[in-house]
This record gives C-alpha cells, sequence and structure tokens, in this order.
C-alpha cells in the first residue's frame, strides 16, 4: 500500500537573486534570512512546510552559486550536493543574466534527471526579455515564470510545482508489496545487542511493522533466541521471515527452507536501490583481489561500537571469505565520494533507511556507469556467510528475475 512522502524542492541560483525572499512568499512566512548583502545563506537549509492548496514539501534554500573564495567554494559544494537529493529543482534569476553559472546548474538537473522551473525574479526592476526567454526554453524547463515582491503572486508558481513533480515523488510504495497479503503471518527477527538503540527498535524493524500492518497482514517480532522455541511450540508456519542480516546464519539454519527468508537490509535494497545492479555486483565479491579498496556507504551518522557492522564486522567477513587483503573506505550521510570513483573495486550501500529511492539511486549511479560493482549490505553478507540465493529469491520472484545469475 503506497504511502505517501514529502517532496524536496531545491532552490537554487546566484547570490543575491531572491531565493530566500521567494521561499517565504511560499510558505507565507519567514522561514529563511533575507539580507540585501549577497552570501546571506550559507549551508543549505531545509524547511518542511504545508503549500496552501498543494501540501506538504520540504524547501531546500542553497548558497549561491557564484560564491567567492575558499569558503565559496564549500559553499558552491554544498549546493551542488542538494542536487542529488530533490524531485524538482527551481532555478531563480534576475535582470536577465544567464550564464556559465545558471548552465552548470542545468547540467547537473538534466544528469540526475530533475525537472525544473526558471523563475525571473524581480520582475519589477528589469523585466524578461524576449531573448531571455527564448535561451530558457531551449534548455527544456518545465516553465518559465516572472515574480516580484511587489505584487506577490505566488499562484503561477505553485502551480508549476504542482504539474511538474513527478507522481512518484509523492508515494512511497510498500516495503513488501507482492510477496504478503490479507492476514498473513510475518515474522520479523530483531537480535537486542550492543548496537540496538536504547528502549527502542531501529528505523528499517518500525517501518517494516508499519507496512505490514498497512498490508493488513500480521506481524510478530521476537528475538533470534526465541525463533525455535515459538516454532515449535505454536505450529505458526509464517509466511515470510525478515532478520536482522547480523543473524543470518541462526535464521537460516531455524527457519524451515520452504519458508521464504530475507533481510532488512534486502528489503531495503529492493525498495530503495537498483536491485537489478546489486544482483549483479554481489557476486563481484569473490573476484575482489589484494590491493583492492572497496567503499562502504553509511546513509546515516551515529556513534560507532566495536562491533560496528558496518565499520568492523562487514569488513571482517568479507576479508576472511575471500582471503585477500583489502582496504575499506567508510563514509557516512551524505558526504561526497573521496578520490575518483575508480579507485574502487565495490561499493557497498546500507539499508538507506534514512534517505529516499533517489537520493540512493544518484549516489550509485556514478559507479554503476562506470562499470564498478554495487551491492547492499545485507545482500552482502548473505553472500559470504553462503545463503545469497534463499536471502534474494523472495525479491528476485518479485522482479520475475532468473536465479541464473547466482
Amino acid at each position: 500500500m503506497p504511502r505517501e512522502r514529502r517532496p524536496h524542492i531545491g532552490i537554487f541560483g546566484r547570490r543575491n537573486n531572491g531565493k530566500s525572499t521567494l521561499i517565504n512568499y511560499l510558505a507565507g512566512q519567514d522561514i529563511a534570512i533575507v539580507s540585501d548583502v549577497a552570501g546571506t545563506t550559507t549551508d543549505p537549509v531545509k524547511k518542511s512546510l504545508e503549500i496552501t492548496g498543494f501540501g506538504p514539501v520540504i524547501l531546500i534554500d542553497t548558497a549561491g552559486i557564484d560564491d567567492t573564495g575558499e569558503l565559496g567554494k564549500k559553499r558552491i559544494l554544498k549546493t551542488t550536493q542538494a542536487i542529488k537529493t530533490i524531485d524538482l529543482a527551481i532555478l531563480v534569476i534576475t535582470k536577465n543574466n544567464y550564464g556559465t553559472f545558471e548552465q552548470s546548474l542545468i547540467d547537473q538537473f538534466k544528469f540526475y534527471d530533475i525537472p525544473f522551473l526558471f523563475i525571473h525574479n524581480k520582475e519589477d526592476l528589469e523585466v524578461l526579455q524576449v531573448k531571455t526567454k527564448s535561451l530558457l526554453e531551449n534548455q527544456g524547463s518545465k516553465q518559465i515564470l516572472r515574480f516580484s515582491c511587489q505584487d506577490a503572486n505566488i499562484e503561477p508558481i505553485v502551480q508549476a510545482i504542482k504539474t511538474s513533480i513527478p507522481e512518484s515523488a509523492f508515494t512511497t510504495p510498500s516495503l513488501l508489496g507482492g510477496l504478503i497479503s490479507y492476514g498473513d503471518i510475518v515474522l520479523l527477527i530483531t537480535p537486542i545487542d550492543v548496537e540496538a538503540p536504547e528502549g527502542r527498535l531501529i528505523l528499517p524493524q518500525v517501518q517494516t511493522i508499519r507496512d505490514i500492518l498497512d498490508n493488513d497482514a500480521v506481524c510478530i517480532v521476537l528475538k533470534e533466541r526465541e525463533v525455535d522455541g515459538f516454532l515449535r511450540n505454536t505450529g505458526i508456519k509464517p509466511k515470510l521471515v525478515v532478520t536482522d542480516s547480523q543473524v543470518f546464519l541462526k535464521a537460516d539454519a531455524s527457519i524451515p527452507s520452504d519458508i521464504p527468508l530475507t533481510s532488512f537490509s534486502i528489503m531495503l535494497a529492493h525498495f530503495k536501490g537498483n536491485f537489478s545492479a546489486y544482483l549483479n555486483g554481489t557476486p563481484k565479491i569473490s573476484a575482489l583481489r589484494d590491493g583492492d579498496k572497496i567503499l562502504l556507504l553509511e546513509s546515516c551518522t551515529h556513534h560507532t561500537s566495536c562491533d560496528d557492522i558496518g565499520r568492523v564486522k562487514i569488513p571482517r567477513w568479507i576479508s576472511n571469505f575471500t582471503g585477500k587483503q583489502l582496504e575499506f573506505v567508510v563514509i557516512a550521510g551524505l558526504d561526497e565520494i573521496p578520490g575518483a570513483i575508480n579507485d574502487y573495486a565495490l561499493l557497498i550501500q546500507c539499508g538507506g533507511c534514512m534517505i529516499t529511492p533517489k537520493q540512493i539511486k544518484n549516489r550509485l549511479q556514478p559507479a554503476i556507469d562506470a562499470g564498478i560493482a554495487v551491492t547492499n549490505y545485507g545482500m552482502a553478507i548473505a553472500y559470504v556467510q553462503g545463503i545469497y540465493e534463499r536471502a534474494v529469491a523472495p525479491f528476485a520472484k518479485i522482479e520475475d528475475s532468473s536465479l541464473d545469475y547466482l
């Protein structure tokens, strides 16, 4: 069952083009600092709000693309990084100024397949010229709009936003859609170990519980050491079992072979990632050589423990499996990948519970384009532990994929 989510809209342009003013008018309140001093906005600022007559969105106010100096270069980098996270871009220009700064942004919008609008701002100072309008039309923009805070008519902009954001930006498909239906019983195996947050479950587990309920199915949650007794004493045969990847071997031994078994991370790989690329890339683990660099992509920042899954366990398991001397690099959040993408033999993406499918897609696409193997935490763990075929089978069947690649 699809769930609503909030589209991300990025506002871009040169310094002092009125980006923050525009956001304040869209929001109907002063949420962005406005100043005549160029460069007032530094890092991208996110604001969740309700646009009247439209619905909930997240607006991202970015620093000017023409910023200067060493600090300005860092601000521009943050601005361009924000492009990978959005569903719609709004490029604000003034006084008919269109040049390399704007073209650079448009090239990136197109590269990441992001629809974009032009707004010629401060129309009270200088109107949009025919020559400039023709130039903008040739760039493939969804619409070209005019705005002035003198009349502050935002309705055309709101209408343009409504018609320009892709439908996929509004809804999130079901995590387990196609695998479960009304009344099915789903068993979730959730270890409570040193990495488990105090007093609560981790986000993928919470999201899965909600998704099971949204599908009108029954959810049973237990720890790994309770599985054998539960199955033996109740006689319940779940339609599906989802386990934490860290206890894959225990789950594989406990769950009868005729019951589908997968992991939270593999579920998210199918839900958010390029699943076919993961399927093709995971077996490349066997081809790793001495000296190869492997990049592990975390999607959030968190306190790391001595038994951290991404920084400790996965490197140890892969090194033991391959018997090779490998170099592992870990980056958190949506930070830029260090070095050239071709420096790496393999990218391993976490489940990505904290970021959107578009953000994961844009994060992995450079590696896929370069022919570099990509995989996912859960799929990599299943592969080195010898239960890959069983773990990916439920979602491979949904994709109507053959298991010949295994």
